[in-house]
């Protein structure tokens, strides 16, 4: 009996914990809280896709960037967190884009992304000029002849190409900006705490959408 009475308890908690996310996600506001991605974008079939949009020398991504480090350790496995450099049709940020998709085809994403904050941010280095850039790279320590090749590489092109269609197709006006599962993007509230919050919200409601508890 007393088996069967914490079973009974523990069902009655995460039937709990599911009503409460899917009341949570209820009380967000289209237009005011996030925006709904029509038509929806391609997700990640398996788990719940979280798309930062950023630009390396956006100030605010620069504070948001270890905020949101601290936030994807806690998330559940169901959920997936990616990045997505944003471009706009003035190509401003198209320079910061190419660092990162250069970097992660050398496989030094991991080791160097937060080092690029730094540089632009602490450093006030210009890496938007190419001979700074590249200056800072043989500094680090990254095989200059193999970055400059996969700077200028038609991947990395094809790969700048598709940004700007992602960052158009989302809605994105400006950053960070986060979208969720293809389906929603979070707009940006007075705090990046209450920002995450509407996240996990939206993450609930993809839930709610796909019939999951």
């Amino acid at each position: 009996m007393r088996a069967l009475i914490r079973i009974l308890a523990a069902v009655l908690v995460m039937l709990g914990a599911g009503l409460a996310s899917a009341a949570g996600a209820a009380d967000l506001k289209e237009g005011q809280d996030f925006r709904v991605i029509r038509p929806p974008l391609m997700a990640d079939r398996e788990r719940i896709e979280v798309v930062e949009f950023f630009w390396y020398g956006c100030p605010h991504c620069f504070d948001f960037e270890p905020v949101l480090a601290d936030w994807v350790k806690k998330l559940p496995a169901d959920v997936v967190v990616r990045r997505s450099p944003a471009i706009f049709p003035n190509n401003r940020w198209t320079p910061g884009a190419r660092i990162y998709y250069t970097l992660e085809a050398m496989n030094l994403l991991d080791k160097f992304h937060s080092e690029v904050f730094n540089a632009i941010h602490k450093e006030r280095l210009r890496l938007e000029d190419e001979k700074v850039l590249f200056e800072w790279v043989a500094k680090k320590g990254i095989d200059t002849r193999q970055f400059t090749e996969t700077w200028s590489s038609f991947g990395v092109q094809s790969q700048l190409q598709q940004a700007r269609r992602t960052t158009l197709a989302a809605g994105v006006t400006g950053v960070p900006s986060v979208m969720v599962h293809g389906r929603y993007l979070a707009l940006t509230p007075g705090n990046y705490g209450e920002m995450l919050a509407n996240i996990e919200h939206l993450i609930a409601q993809v839930r709610v959408d796909a019939g999951k508890k």
